[in-house]
Protein backbone atom coordinates (compact mmCIF):
# COMPACT_ATOMS: atom_id res chain seq x y z
CA UNK A 1 0.00 0.00 0.00
CA UNK A 2 1.33 3.48 -0.96
CA UNK A 3 -0.25 6.99 0.11
CA UNK A 4 -0.43 10.08 -2.18
CA UNK A 5 -0.78 13.20 -0.04
CA UNK A 6 -1.61 16.16 -2.10
CA UNK A 7 -1.11 19.54 -0.19
CA UNK A 8 -3.93 22.37 -0.53
CA UNK A 9 -6.14 24.24 1.44
CA UNK A 10 -10.13 22.81 1.88
CA UNK A 11 -12.64 25.38 0.28
CA UNK A 12 -13.85 26.15 -2.94
CA UNK A 13 -12.18 29.76 -2.91
CA UNK A 14 -9.19 28.24 -2.70
CA UNK A 15 -10.17 26.01 -5.57
CA UNK A 16 -7.46 26.95 -8.48
CA UNK A 17 -4.68 28.91 -6.28
CA UNK A 18 -0.96 27.93 -6.78
CA UNK A 19 -1.29 26.88 -2.61
CA UNK A 20 -3.24 24.20 -4.06
CA UNK A 21 -1.17 22.33 -6.57
CA UNK A 22 -0.94 19.65 -5.03
CA UNK A 23 -4.77 19.05 -4.55
CA UNK A 24 -4.68 19.43 -8.31
CA UNK A 25 -2.44 16.87 -9.01
CA UNK A 26 -4.14 14.27 -7.20
CA UNK A 27 -7.56 15.01 -7.96
CA UNK A 28 -5.82 14.47 -11.77
CA UNK A 29 -4.50 11.07 -10.80
CA UNK A 30 -7.33 9.81 -9.25
CA UNK A 31 -9.15 10.43 -12.84
CA UNK A 32 -6.97 9.23 -14.41
CA UNK A 33 -6.83 5.97 -12.65
CA UNK A 34 -10.62 6.18 -12.00
CA UNK A 35 -10.03 6.42 -8.53
CA UNK A 36 -12.80 8.02 -6.53
CA UNK A 37 -12.55 10.16 -4.05
CA UNK A 38 -15.09 10.51 -1.66
CA UNK A 39 -14.22 8.46 1.80
CA UNK A 40 -13.91 10.88 4.60
CA UNK A 41 -12.18 10.51 7.44
CA UNK A 42 -8.44 11.04 9.15
CA UNK A 43 -9.17 14.67 8.49
CA UNK A 44 -9.06 13.57 4.98
CA UNK A 45 -10.80 13.57 1.44
CA UNK A 46 -9.52 10.26 0.14
CA UNK A 47 -10.21 6.87 -2.15
CA UNK A 48 -7.85 3.81 -2.48
CA UNK A 49 -7.59 1.91 -6.05
CA UNK A 50 -4.70 0.77 -8.10
CA UNK A 51 -2.21 3.14 -9.65
CA UNK A 52 0.87 1.20 -11.59
CA UNK A 53 -0.54 -1.98 -10.71
CA UNK A 54 -0.40 -0.85 -6.90
CA UNK A 55 -2.63 -0.75 -4.26
CA UNK A 56 -2.84 3.02 -3.39
CA UNK A 57 -4.72 5.67 -1.28
CA UNK A 58 -4.94 9.40 -2.91
CA UNK A 59 -5.96 11.90 -0.10
CA UNK A 60 -6.30 15.58 0.50
CA UNK A 61 -6.74 17.01 3.78
CA UNK A 62 -9.15 18.99 5.19
CA UNK A 63 -7.23 20.76 7.34
CA UNK A 64 -5.34 24.09 6.43
CA UNK A 65 -1.84 23.73 4.78
CA UNK A 66 -0.32 24.40 8.18
CA UNK A 67 -1.97 21.64 9.78
CA UNK A 68 -1.12 19.13 7.26
CA UNK A 69 0.72 16.80 9.51
CA UNK A 70 -2.60 16.17 11.70
CA UNK A 71 -4.27 14.51 8.35
CA UNK A 72 -0.48 12.93 7.48
CA UNK A 73 -0.48 11.48 10.48
CA UNK A 74 -3.82 9.50 10.87
CA UNK A 75 -3.94 8.36 7.31
CA UNK A 76 0.07 6.65 8.06
CA UNK A 77 -1.48 5.09 11.24
CA UNK A 78 -5.48 3.85 9.51
CA UNK A 79 -3.54 2.69 6.44
CA UNK A 80 -0.59 0.85 8.90
CA UNK A 81 1.68 2.58 6.63
CA UNK A 82 5.52 3.48 6.94
CA UNK A 83 6.18 6.92 5.97
CA UNK A 84 8.40 5.47 3.69
CA UNK A 85 5.63 4.52 1.11
CA UNK A 86 3.98 8.20 1.43
CA UNK A 87 4.42 10.46 -1.47
CA UNK A 88 3.70 14.32 -0.40
CA UNK A 89 2.99 16.48 -3.39
CA UNK A 90 3.09 20.15 -3.04
CA UNK A 91 3.83 23.83 -4.39
CA UNK A 92 7.32 25.55 -3.93
CA UNK A 93 7.63 28.85 -4.74
CA UNK A 94 11.49 28.62 -5.20
CA UNK A 95 10.99 26.66 -8.20
CA UNK A 96 10.01 28.61 -11.78
CA UNK A 97 6.29 27.43 -12.84
CA UNK A 98 6.19 24.67 -14.35
CA UNK A 99 9.33 23.01 -12.87
CA UNK A 100 9.29 19.90 -10.44
CA UNK A 101 11.28 18.11 -8.57
CA UNK A 102 11.42 14.97 -6.00
CA UNK A 103 13.60 15.21 -2.44
CA UNK A 104 13.20 11.90 -0.76
CA UNK A 105 14.20 13.37 2.60
CA UNK A 106 15.25 16.41 4.51
CA UNK A 107 14.28 19.94 5.70
CA UNK A 108 10.77 21.39 4.80
CA UNK A 109 12.63 24.04 2.45
CA UNK A 110 10.00 26.87 4.20
CA UNK A 111 7.24 25.00 3.17
CA UNK A 112 4.83 24.94 5.75
CA UNK A 113 2.44 21.88 5.22
CA UNK A 114 5.80 19.71 5.01
CA UNK A 115 6.81 21.33 8.41
CA UNK A 116 4.11 20.05 9.84
CA UNK A 117 3.75 16.83 8.29
CA UNK A 118 7.64 16.16 9.67
CA UNK A 119 6.72 17.62 13.01
CA UNK A 120 3.49 15.14 13.60
CA UNK A 121 5.09 11.71 12.14
CA UNK A 122 8.89 13.16 13.93
CA UNK A 123 10.58 12.04 10.77
CA UNK A 124 11.62 13.73 7.19
CA UNK A 125 11.85 10.01 5.86
CA UNK A 126 8.85 10.37 3.09
CA UNK A 127 8.99 11.51 -0.34
CA UNK A 128 7.92 14.85 -1.74
CA UNK A 129 6.81 16.22 -5.35
CA UNK A 130 7.77 19.72 -5.29
CA UNK A 131 5.68 21.67 -7.93
CA UNK A 132 7.20 25.43 -8.91
CA UNK A 133 4.23 28.01 -8.45
CA UNK A 134 7.22 31.12 -8.81
CA UNK A 135 7.60 33.18 -6.51
CA UNK A 136 6.12 36.88 -5.82
CA UNK A 137 8.27 40.06 -6.87
CA UNK A 138 8.21 41.07 -3.76
CA UNK A 139 8.51 39.02 -0.66
CA UNK A 140 5.59 41.05 1.42
CA UNK A 141 3.02 39.88 -1.31
CA UNK A 142 3.96 35.94 -0.49
CA UNK A 143 0.33 34.87 1.37
CA UNK A 144 -1.88 36.40 -1.74
CA UNK A 145 0.54 35.34 -4.27
CA UNK A 146 0.62 31.67 -3.29
CA UNK A 147 -3.36 32.05 -2.02
CA UNK A 148 -4.36 33.71 -5.78
CA UNK A 149 -5.40 31.76 -8.61
CA UNK A 150 -3.27 31.09 -11.61
CA UNK A 151 -3.12 33.22 -14.65
CA UNK A 152 -4.83 32.52 -17.71
CA UNK A 153 -1.71 32.68 -19.50
CA UNK A 154 -0.11 30.11 -16.76
CA UNK A 155 -3.02 27.68 -17.56
CA UNK A 156 -1.23 25.99 -20.28
CA UNK A 157 1.96 25.40 -18.51
CA UNK A 158 0.28 24.43 -15.05
CA UNK A 159 -1.75 21.37 -16.92
CA UNK A 160 1.08 20.78 -18.14
CA UNK A 161 2.86 20.46 -14.45
CA UNK A 162 -0.22 18.49 -13.81
CA UNK A 163 0.48 15.74 -16.29
CA UNK A 164 4.56 16.07 -15.65
CA UNK A 165 3.75 15.51 -11.92
CA UNK A 166 1.27 12.24 -12.53
CA UNK A 167 3.95 10.50 -14.79
CA UNK A 168 7.10 11.16 -11.62
CA UNK A 169 4.05 9.89 -9.45
CA UNK A 170 3.41 6.97 -11.13
CA UNK A 171 7.74 6.47 -12.25
CA UNK A 172 8.16 6.96 -8.26
CA UNK A 173 5.40 4.32 -7.00
CA UNK A 174 7.53 2.00 -9.22
CA UNK A 175 10.54 2.51 -8.05
CA UNK A 176 9.80 2.41 -4.96
CA UNK A 177 7.77 -1.07 -5.83
CA UNK A 178 11.27 -2.26 -7.03
CA UNK A 179 12.73 -1.21 -4.01
CA UNK A 180 10.77 -3.08 -1.68
CA UNK A 181 10.89 -6.29 -3.62
CA UNK A 182 14.98 -5.79 -3.54
CA UNK A 183 15.25 -5.70 0.38
CA UNK A 184 12.26 -8.68 0.79
CA UNK A 185 14.57 -10.68 -1.05
CA UNK A 186 17.81 -9.44 0.66
CA UNK A 187 16.26 -10.79 3.81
Amino acid sequence: MYLILGLGNPGPQYETTRHNIGFLIVEALAEKHKISMTRQANNSLFGSGTVEGLETTLAKPLTYMNESGRAARKMVASLDLEPERMIVVHDDVDLALGKIKIKRQGGDAGQRGVRSIIGALQTDGFIRIRCGVDRPSRPEDMVDYVLSPFDDGELEQVNDTIESAIRLIEQTLRELDRATHDKEEES
